[in-house]
């Protein structure tokens, strides 16, 4: 194809010069989008996943149990009832007086149902000290928090009556409450302030309030449009909170990214003298291609997640899948749209200092802005490649050597939101008195006839041998359910918030006790659940599934740069890079997290553990957002050797002329990432930290330093295909004529395929 012809080729190329040229058609047919999947969604509305479909194992066979049997077990609460001192006992008068005092006041409330006594649940502590009083909040469980208030205002007011007493209540409904009020408001504005600092460092990228609104509108337009469709989607495959929230995380980070590289680009060709259609068209082929080549290969990543089995990540891979889709069509095609219908006005807004119109014009006898700090540091690293090699694979295998000793377990109370809370510091003295008692096992028993003979006997031996086999100091609570021939046995477990000790005597209850008593009686199923035994069924079932995300997302990110790029030298570096920016990250968290090195910058003190489904997520979400960066920087270095320059010379134009974009798209990714790092919740707190420490590396030492050093040891080989994969299908023709010169060729002087 020679220099004169004005023809491009390829889906992102064809696309931008459509929307270009049916400008107002291309707008119309996104607004209409963007309304109709709001509507859909509005319309079909969202279905969430169930309790009964979170897990797969004893959890998931409980839950089905309960959910086929029409019973709705309640929000159950617990007033602890405490001797402040060493003097006091449960049979004293006065703490009786108290309990007393307590059952009287719940029930007035009203709101209550099942009051006990610990005189009559035998619910004391060892030492006598402590005392139990249970009950359940009446109506439905997932709205009791909104009807725990005057429960808990009842009890504060016993508590006033007797102050050598520590009147205490806790609860799934309390709990609920108090997370809400402290944790709902502070996660909503993280959300909700990600916008302003995404648009606050745009405004500093683009110098100019339209520029810096773009990619801030497109990515908001992407996302409404996406939870429009999760809620058609959600019929299928049902949604969650959690999914919604990284969905807007996803969808506002590559939305963004993906205008900034396509408006960058267009800035740079207009500054070099080209007049606005052609400056739109090689932005089309050129950014958007590597838009397309990026947006495809984070969709596959994301894909991986629905191989877990899980539904709470099945329901996350599939709207950040969705939303990086949609994002990446509206980059593709709405954006050169609107560029084209706003031309020299996409420059309105001009803010004083930070506007580049004067160093564009400085600049436009080089043609590219350069930046000079990447310039500096690309001309050591290019003059040094080994020794950038090592210094940078030895500096990041270091940062990765912490996460050999990784620990992974789901974060109790205690963990996950510190001793800030009152409720916290009763959940840890109830564990104290009562261990397991906050959090018991339940054994969700389902029999032909409930009152058999052979099954009241063997509820009565499971009873005593859950605590004669040291699972269990009791008291086991049994509740029957005659109608449904059903049994609920709460099992306090030993070990208490010590979910290792706490594992052990799930494993004995599971293991030794089950199978000599209830798995005696023909007929009858005995699934053991509970926040232990659904900790240890998540892990079991993640353990499973992470060798087959991790070649899924390994295996298909390869293939498609092999296509993306033919060339095989670039798909293996790909990958190997990507696996050190994840390594990396999953060390930064070890080190902070785990081994408390630097918690206290980030207030993570005593979680000694990473949160279990965070390695398996940051794996899947790094990789696919790291490819951002790694298709944009090569795409680059590749359209330059294709205009005639050397290896080494194209790796160097490469690197520094997207230097400013990749800066400022990281900069954004790591501001919004970072948020979430500051919240009290240890593990939206590990996210934050995690994928904001991994987008650092990743364009740093990974794009500035590592990728230039072994591309300029390998020379020519970067574009190595062995002649049996020429046969694949030819994805790298989206480059524009003006940019390819009719035949590159390399140090020698020889003809180069790349």
């Amino acid at each position: 194809m020679g220099n004169g012809d004005s023809r491009v080729r390829g889906i992102a190329a064809r696309a931008g010069g459509w929307s270009a040229r049916h400008r107002w058609a291309a707008v119309g047919i996104w607004v209409l989008f963007v309304v109709l999947a709001m509507g859909l969604g509005s319309a079909a509305g969202r279905v969430d996943v169930k309790d009964s479909d979170q897990l797969k194992g004893e959890t998931h066979t409980a839950a089905k149990i309960i959910e086929d049997a029409g019973i709705e077990e309640p929000a159950s609460e617990t007033v602890l009832v405490q001797a402040k001192g060493d003097g006091l006992k449960a049979t004293d008068t006065e703490f009786r007086q108290a309990v007393e005092a307590v059952v009287e006041a719940v029930e007035a409330t009203g709101k209550v149902a099942d009051v006990t006594s610990p005189y009559d649940t035998r619910t004391i502590s060892e030492d006598g000290r402590s005392a139990l009083v249970q009950f359940d909040i009446t109506g439905d469980s997932d709205t009791a928090a909104e009807r725990v208030e005057p429960v808990l205002k009842a009890v504060e007011g016993v508590q006033k009556e007797h102050e050598s007493l520590r009147i205490e209540e806790i609860g799934g409904a309390s709990m609920m409450k108090t997370f809400d009020e402290a944790f709902g408001d502070d996660f909503k504005k993280a959300e909700y302030s990600a916008v302003p600092v995404a648009l606050g460092i745009l405004l500093i990228a683009f110098g100019a309030l339209v520029a810096a609104l773009l990619p801030v509108l497109l990515a908001i337009t992407a996302i409404m449009a996406t939870m429009g469709l999760m809620g058609v989607v959600s019929h299928v495959m049902p949604m969650s909170d959690t999914a919604n929230s990284v969905m807007l995380l996803v969808g506002l980070a590559v939305g963004v990214d993906y205008c900034l590289f396509y408006l960058r680009r267009e800035r740079e060709e207009r500054a070099a003298g080209r007049d606005p259609q052609t400056a739109l068209r090689i932005a089309a082929a050129t950014s958007g291609r590597a838009i397309v080549v990026s947006g495809v290969t984070v969709c596959v990543a994301m894909a991986g997640m629905l191989f877990t089995g899980l539904a709470e990540f099945e329901a996350m891979g599939l709207a950040s899948l969705m939303v990086v889709a949609v994002a990446m069509v509206g980059s593709v095609t709405v954006l050169p749209a609107l560029l084209s219908l706003l031309g020299e006005r996409v420059e309105k807004g001009k803010i004083p200092y930070l506007h580049p119109e004067s160093r564009l014009r400085r600049n436009r006898g080089r043609g590219n802005r350069e930046s000079r700090f990447w310039t500096a540091v690309l001309k050591g690293v290019l003059a040094r490649p080994v020794v950038s090699v090592a210094v940078a694979t030895g500096a990041l295998l270091a940062i990765a050597a912490p996460a050999l000793g990784m620990k992974t377990q789901q974060l109790t109370l205690d963990k996950e939101f510190g001793d800030s809370l009152p409720i916290v510091q009763t959940y840890n003295r109830l564990n104290e008195a009562f261990p397991g008692g906050s959090e018991p096992a339940e054994v969700v028993v389902k029999a032909d006839d409930i009152n058999a003979p052979e099954v009241k006997s063997a509820l009565a031996d499971f009873r005593e041998q859950a605590i004669s086999s040291g699972a269990s100091r009791g008291p086991v609570e049994i509740k029957l359910h005659d109608a449904q021939n059903m049994a609920f046995v709460y099992v306090p477990l030993v070990g208490g918030s010590d979910l290792d000790k706490a594992g052990a005597s799930l494993d004995t209850l599971r293991d030794e006790v089950r199978p000599a008593t209830l798995g005696k009686v023909d007929g009858l199923d005995a699934p053991i659940t509970g926040q232990v035994a659904g900790s240890k069924d998540f892990n079991d079932q993640l353990a499973g599934a992470v060798v087959p995300v991790f070649a899924f997302v390994v295996v298909f990110a390869f293939g498609l740069m092999l296509l993306s790029f033919r060339s095989l030298t670039i798909a293996l570096t790909s990958i190997v890079l990507n696996l050190l920016s994840v390594g990396a990250a999953y060390g930064i968290l070890v080190g902070v997290f785990q081994h408390g090195w630097g918690a206290s910058l980030v207030g993570a003190e005593g979680v000694g553990a990473i949160i279990t489904w965070l390695p398996l997520f940051l794996f899947v979400i790094l990789f696919g957002l790291s490819m951002d960066y790694h298709v944009f920087v090569v795409s680059r270095i590749r359209e330059a050797r294709l205009r005639g320059r050397t290896t080494k010379d194209a790796i160097a134009h490469g690197v520094v002329t997207t230097a400013g974009v990749v800066t400022s798209a990281a900069v954004i990714m790591v501001a919004v990432f970072a948020i979430f790092g500051t919240l009290s919740m240890q593990s939206m707190k590990q996210m934050g930290v995690g994928l904001a420490a991994a987008v650092l590396i990743d364009a740093t030492i990974i794009r500035g330093v590592l990728l230039p050093a072994v591309m300029a040891l390998l020379g020519e080989r970067n574009w190595y295909l062995p002649k049996w994969l020429h046969r694949l299908p030819d994805l790298t023709h989206d480059e524009s004529p003006e940019a390819v010169a009719p035949t590159a060729r390399d140090d020698e002087g020889e003809p180069v395929r790349v």
